[in-house]
């Protein structure tokens, strides 16, 4: 499993990118999938320009950005709200679903699941690896041409059963396999 972000590259460089991976296909985890900064990663645009490359595209919105955090998070350790609210959606059976088919439908070709931010970090990409990573799954990040990075998981994320909480506390918690 991949994961890579348009950021402002042009779209010759990300096709590069993705071919020089053996990427098949695109999973877009953007929640609304377009951009006026980059119009070659719009929607129809990116469909498009992978089609002509024997790439397939589907848009995953389930798995998307942008979540409110809950008013009784356990992500405490995580300062962002906006990604506090997508630890605690990670918590829900619609993201548990969409998970699931990223994970079967990775099974048949190399999938990249693929947001805008070019840096996985600073991306809700961080944590759906993490998520991947704890149902034991191999994520590799594609930051540049030739340039892949294996997945580490968040430095403050501790199993709870089969929940991922982003507190910090790991003192009496199963921790993660890195």
């Amino acid at each position: 499993m991949f994961t890579v972000g348009h950021g402002t590259r042009s779209i010759e460089e990300f096709l590069a990118i993705l071919q020089d991976a053996g990427i098949c296909r695109v999973a877009d985890v953007r929640t609304a999938p377009g951009s006026r900064k980059h119009p070659q990663f719009g929607q129809k645009e990116l469909q498009a320009s992978l089609r002509a490359e024997g790439i397939e595209y589907v848009w995953r919105k389930a798995l998307g950005g942008w979540r409110k955090p809950r008013p009784d998070s356990p992500n405490v350790s995580l300062r962002s709200p906006a990604f506090r609210g997508y630890a605690d959606y990670m918590d829900t059976e619609e993201f548990d679903r969409a998970i699931r088919w990223l994970i079967e439908t990775s099974a048949d070709m190399p999938t990249a699941f693929m947001c805008a931010e070019s840096v996985w970090w600073r991306c809700h990409r961080r944590m759906i690896a993490d998520a991947l990573t704890a149902r034991a799954c191999t994520v590799i990040h594609l930051m540049a041409e030739g340039t892949p990075q294996r997945h580490r998981l968040h430095p403050s994320v501790r199993l709870d059963g089969v929940r991922l909480i982003y507190d910090g506390e790991d003192q009496h918690q199963q921790r993660l396999p890195t």
